[in-house]
């Protein structure tokens, strides 16, 4: 049955006008930010282009969201802000005005042929919604967030945000940037385009630490500009092990050429999966290497899977994983493949002994 007019798939959202699109063409190639578009749209129904969207800024860890309406009629006037529900205290241009500093702004020199206007027009926007933010939490009547802020609000890049819930109480949000550490410049090959930082993130009264990273224990009566230090530190130390540790499973990965050939797959960025083909007479299998972050204190966990044999669903048959081989973390990386190469020399037989008796061989 065909599908009636009424439930035709909706027209395709129009080209943005070309002036309009070389100007958000030019903010995404160029912020430092990771500034995403959400909605593109037009704000007429039968418009020729699309004039107007919404952007997703970056801001204290989180996103905030705003429309961008420029009119296709008119693509050389600036565009109009919306800004997100909840930010209605949020006017700059009228505190521009009040203030007499409007003259400051880049709406006051926009110029529809600069590509860059978008870009300065977000970044100023974000600048003084950081400011905004910032006197909000200010006005918060309790004496250990005034303490806190007094003692970390002057930190450079610190960014903090009122978050307001339904059923309890509103809440402060606190993103501290940590470490004068790019870690793009610290892994070779990532496939990071924009500077990697790390920050901390308290909410608070409480802290919230993150998996995979161990962070010092918080003392009662401590506050956050006594914790930041010590935590730099710890951080400092993390990353340096961190990125060692993916020098050291490249260097596992590169050992295994020489003893299984050369590799399938292998993850060339973190360094924490490799794949080879294995042959034992007749039967053929792949040896799955998952190398953990904490190599090589920690061996790789081995998975084999048989090219020859699947289950009664056609999956091919996999070894339970298995990481209860020789090891020890002061072998040099070729004693560590020589010493895995043995132990499946053996575990193989096992294996396709599995395979041959518990399902029926794939033709």
């Amino acid at each position: 049955m065909a599908p009636s007019a009424d439930a035709a798939a909706p027209a395709p959202t129009p080209p943005l006008a070309p002036l309009i699109a070389t100007q958000l063409k030019f903010l995404l190639t160029n912020s430092s930010l990771p500034i995403k578009v959400v909605q593109i749209w037009s704000g007429c129904s039968s418009g020729r282009y699309a004039d107007r969207f919404t952007l997703g800024i970056p801001f204290c860890l989180d996103y905030v969201y705003w429309d961008f309406l420029y009119n296709a009629m008119h693509p050389k006037v600036a565009p109009d802000v919306i800004f997100g529900q909840g930010d209605e205290g949020f006017q700059p241009l009228v505190d521009y005005d009040e203030s007499g500093n409007g003259g400051k702004s880049c709406l006051a020199h926009w110029d529809y042929r600069d590509p860059g206007g978008l870009l300065c027009l977000v970044e100023e926007l974000r600048l003084l919604y950081i400011e905004y933010q910032k006197k909000l939490v200010e006005k918060v009547d309790d004496a250990r967030l005034k303490f806190e802020i007094s003692t970390v609000l002057a930190k450079e890049g610190i960014e903090v945000s009122m978050v307001s819930s339904t059923g309890r109480s509103d809440e402060v949000k606190f993103a501290v940037p940590l470490l004068d550490l790019d870690l793009k410049m610290m892994v070779p090959g990532c496939p990071w385009k924009l500077p990697q930082k790390i920050h901390l993130q308290a909410i608070f009264p409480s802290l919230f630490s993150v998996d995979g990273v161990k962070l010092p224990a918080w003392v009662d009566g401590m506050c956050m500009a006594e914790y930041i230090p010590t935590l730099e530190e710890d951080l400092k130390l993390q990353v340096v092990d961190a990125s060692a540790s993916i020098g050291c499973r490249r260097r596992f990965i590169e050992a295994l050429a020489p003893a299984f050939g050369r590799p399938l797959e292998a993850d060339p960025i973190f360094c924490r999966k490799a794949t080879v083909l294995s042959i034992s007479g007749i039967f053929t299998f792949l040896v799955h290497f998952v190398i953990p972050l904490q190599f090589p204190k920690q061996q790789p966990i081995l998975t084999l899977q048989s090219c020859q044999h699947c289950n009664s669903q056609g999956i091919p048959i996999t070894s339970p994983p298995r990481n209860s081989y020789p090891w020890s973390p002061r072998w040099e990386v070729t004693e560590m493949v020589e010493r895995i190469y043995d132990y499946l020399a053996d575990e193989c037989q096992n294996f396709k002994k599995l395979c041959s008796d518990g399902f029926p061989q794939a033709k």
